[in-house]
């Protein structure tokens, strides 16, 4: 299969290169169009009025492009400008850090496999826990066995977001259909001056995590278990259309 591969973490990012790697020995052909730099909490932006530098990045075993933009940037200014095959498949990631729950609406890792999903591509956004005891390779290996379990029986295009969790709880990768959670982050900024009495916030924070409930990707991720929750574009809410209808009505 020809597959194109980019992440928000950055043409270095380790989870990148070990997906490289996977689909590679398994004998699909990889092309990657990842941004120059980290570019978390990008979500879908794009960038407008300004210059978006471009160049070939020297990769042994595979064609690669880098962009100083966005992941979005990266997979739609590839896709409608440099590239010249029909892709089976994106994979965005593997990110460095979960992206679970009301994460999406932020992750630039699932704003790329977004683009993906927008031209008609099966598309993957796969992240890996922080400190988990799951390696990089391990799960680059099970997300291309899901792929192409996937692609066996699913030929439309769809955007699944994948989160492998700290441990596997029987030892091996076991994916589950899942709902977001929800989750938020306490003091998530930080007020602080620097030497010249420049005043500035820095984003961290704590997570707090509000609906853990079974069927949620949390629930799964702290069950030990692959996350896999169906995206779309369509965040319209159909029961407020429907409200509104009747009201518009009457």
């Amino acid at each position: 299969m020809e597959i194109l591969l980019s992440n928000d973490d950055g043409i270095h990012g380790a989870g990148l290169w070990a997906l490289e790697e996977a689909l590679r020995t398994r004998g699909h052909s990889v092309t990657i169009a990842a941004p120059f730099n980290q570019q978390s909490g990008m979500s879908h932006a794009l960038s407008v009025r300004r210059e978006i530098e471009y160049r070939r990045f020297e990769a042994a075993d595979c064609d690669a492009w880098i962009f100083d933009g966005t992941p979005t940037d990266c997979v739609k200014i590839f896709l409608e400008a440099l590239n010249e095959k029909n892709f089976d498949a994106l994979i965005s990631g593997i990110n460095d850090g979960a992206n679970l729950a009301t994460d999406v609406l932020y992750s630039g890792t699932v704003g790329a496999a977004m683009e993906g999903f927008l031209h008609e591509i099966p598309s993957l956004a796969v992240s890996l826990d922080k400190n988990s005891e799951v390696t990089f390779a391990e799960a680059a290996s099970a997300t291309v066995d899901y792929l192409e379990k996937i692609l066996s029986v699913k030929h439309a295009p769809f955007l699944h977001n994948v989160n492998f969790p700290k441990k596997f709880r029987a030892g091996k990768a076991e994916f589950v259909s899942t709902r977001l959670g929800r989750r938020d982050y306490i003091n998530a900024f930080t007020s602080r001056t620097d030497e010249k009495g420049r005043a500035y916030f820095k984003i961290g924070g704590t997570i707090i995590d509000l609906d853990v409930s079974a069927g949620t990707d949390i629930h799964a991720s702290r069950l030990g278990l692959v996350s896999v929750t169906p995206l779309n574009f369509d965040v319209a809410d159909r029961e407020q259309i429907a409200e509104l209808q009747k009201i518009f009505k009457g």
